[in-house]
């Protein structure tokens, strides 16, 4: 007779809440590696401010390191782009006159920079515009 639906109570994580969740994991785990470093350090006699100055370093350098792959990265992208683009050749001049398609005395065609139809076509066909 009748057929009865009822709505589902347990609700889906959508991706975006599961990769939140994955980039807390990894911080949060980021965090504890540092701070059982920080106290490896300290237990090993340095001081807790040298300890912390240490980590600092160490988080700059990487970031250095990674800008500068980041910039050599980008320069041989551009590089390559150029190459691509056929940087070298540069004879081609774009202020002269080429052919086009353009509507003309003989309807919509390849016409010249003169004005002269270039395509093939029929003056007396009404479909040939």
């Amino acid at each position: 007779m009748w057929q009865v639906t009822t709505m589902s109570t347990t609700t889906r994580t959508s991706t975006a809440e599961r990769l939140g969740r994955s980039f807390g994991r990894g911080g949060r785990a980021y965090v504890r590696g540092e701070r059982r470093v920080s106290s490896w350090l300290a237990s090993k006699g340095m001081p807790v401010a040298g300890a912390a100055a240490l980590l600092w370093v160490v988080k700059l350098a990487v970031l250095g390191a990674l800008l500068y792959t980041a910039f050599w990265l980008a320069l041989l992208l551009v590089g390559l782009l150029f190459v691509a683009r056929g940087f070298g050749k540069g004879d081609y001049d774009f202020s002269l006159p080429r052919e086009e398609l353009r509507h003309g005395e003989a309807g919509f065609g390849l016409y010249s920079s003169d004005g002269h139809r270039l395509d093939p076509h029929d003056p007396n066909n009404p479909y040939d515009d």
